[in-house]
């Protein structure tokens, strides 16, 4: 019953935080979101997907509409450099496009906003249900990993926004659900639903494919020695993937030329105006846009709003790297008792675990890769590996509650008050850390992002 309600009520509280950033940003000041948002409005008027073209990252006229925070007189139509994104967040917003038509574009905005928002919820919900599988044990690991992605003070800004960066992240989500459940159970359960979910994935943003391939190709190595019809699971998988999903390629191909099926070299051809990677080494020197890399995307992957210009208090961040730092001291103070034998994991939970750190590595090689053509040290681009981070987060908080669990009972010595003082340590660190981050998401919204836009 503890664990339905503390579920149910991080979503919710999700949902009304989340709201208020929908509600309180405003127009367009989310990164790319007047180009997601034109996708959405040629879709619904034309009744088909658009072309990137030449001219649909108009980098001078971007900076101007940006620096005057874009003003009303000052129209988003010619920002439209996301067409070459895959089609499906797009198909399912244009009907809420087209039934919010009669509303001002205020409220229009708002709702299409709250439209990304309720698939955070449903983010949250499956983060719980892939931890929940590796520790079923352990109810303080799934709540906590979920608190940990429901009070990330940038997550909840780019949920409560317009893009379909949150489609693609419950979509992996998902996959990883399936594919625990598939490590239990056998792919024959499951090649149906991995099949229809890796051709969603497809079918929604580039930068899961890379993820969501390789944790079905780990699940299948988990199973090899066990299920002698592995590989014809695994070809139907990818198969069905591919069947349901080649029509997008096929279009891109013709459309865009040659083997340009991604519609990447038409977005590169056309974005010559961002500061690439060779420009800054070449203009600030190596080592300088290497700490900014780091430093950036540390900062950005917990709280830089708008369009990258919307900083927090340096306090804040440096209260950001200590807490970082101990879930660190956390995490190896965990390895150090595996390797002691002090704690067991089972061969699950083992291949489970390298599965998430796969997954991890993998988001964090394309953020790098990305970072050596051009200069785009956003940490939102470690969102589709939230799970993952938010386990070992969740992880690291858990030796921290045991520490504490630890002093306590130097108070109360008696072995019988163990168990008891390790469940109210971890329900205290867990509290303590939630209400903090609730407490941090508000301050953000309120103290920076509001006064910022006010000035």
């Amino acid at each position: 019953m503890m664990r339905r309600f503390g579920l149910v009520f991080i979503v919710v509280v999700y949902i009304l935080v989340g709201a208020l950033y929908a509600l309180k940003t405003p127009l367009w000041e989310a990164p790319d979101e007047p180009a997601h948002y034109n996708y959405i409005t040629y879709l619904a008027e034309n009744g088909r997907f658009p072309i990137l073209q030449w001219g649909d990252y108009p980098h001078e006229y971007l900076e101007e509409i940006k620096a005057a925070q874009f003003p009303p007189e000052m129209s988003i139509a010619p920002i439209r450099y996301e067409f070459h994104q895959p089609p499906l967040y797009y198909l399912l917003a244009a009907p809420i496009y087209l039934a919010t038509k009669p509303l001002t574009l205020a409220q229009q905005v708002v709702v299409l906003r709250i439209f990304s928002l309720l698939q955070g919820g449903a983010l949250l919900i499956v983060s719980y249900l892939v931890v929940k599988e590796v520790f079923p044990k352990r109810d303080f690991l799934p709540l906590a990993s979920m608190a940990f992605i429901a009070t990330l003070p940038m997550h909840i800004a780019m949920s409560a926004a317009i893009n379909n960066d949150i489609l693609g992240e419950l979509i992996l989500a998902l996959i990883l659900w399936q594919c625990l459940l598939a490590m239990r159970g056998g792919f024959k359960e499951r090649t149906l639903s991995l099949g229809l979910l890796l051709a969603l994935a497809l079918l929604t943003k580039t930068t899961i494919y890379a993820p969501a391939i390789a944790s079905i190709l780990v699940a299948a190595l988990y199973l090899w020695r066990k299920e002698k019809a592995i590989f014809r699971h695994l070809g139907l998988i990818l198969s069905l993937g591919l069947a349901l999903s080649a029509w997008w390629f096929l279009r891109n191909g013709l459309v865009y030329g040659g083997v340009d099926i991604f519609g990447w070299a038409r977005h590169d051809a056309i974005v010559l105006e961002q500061p690439t990677t060779a420009e800054w080494i070449a203009r600030y020197g190596a080592g300088k846009v290497v700490k900014d890399f780091f430093v950036i995307s540390f900062k950005s992957f917990w709280a830089i709003f708008g369009w990258m210009g919307v900083l927090v208090d340096s306090r804040i961040y440096a209260f950001l790297f200590v807490i970082s730092l101990a879930i660190l001291v956390g995490l190896f103070i965990l390895l150090t008792r595996l390797s002691r034998g002090e704690e067991r994991l089972s061969e699950f939970q083992r291949w489970a675990l390298g599965l998430l750190i796969l997954v991890l590595l993998v988001v964090v090689g394309e953020h790098l890769w990305y970072n050596i053509k051009f200069v785009q040290p956003q940490g939102r681009y470690l969102f589709p590996a939230l799970i993952p981070i938010g386990l070992f987060f969740a992880l690291g908080l858990r030796e921290w509650a045991r520490l504490l669990a630890r002093l306590t009972s130097l108070l109360l010595p008696l072995e019988s008050h163990k168990a008891p003082l390790e469940y109210i340590a971890e329900r205290a660190v867990l509290a303590l850390f939630y209400l903090s981050f609730l407490a941090l998401d508000l301050v953000c919204l309120y103290k920076f992002i509001v006064p910022y836009f006010a000035l």
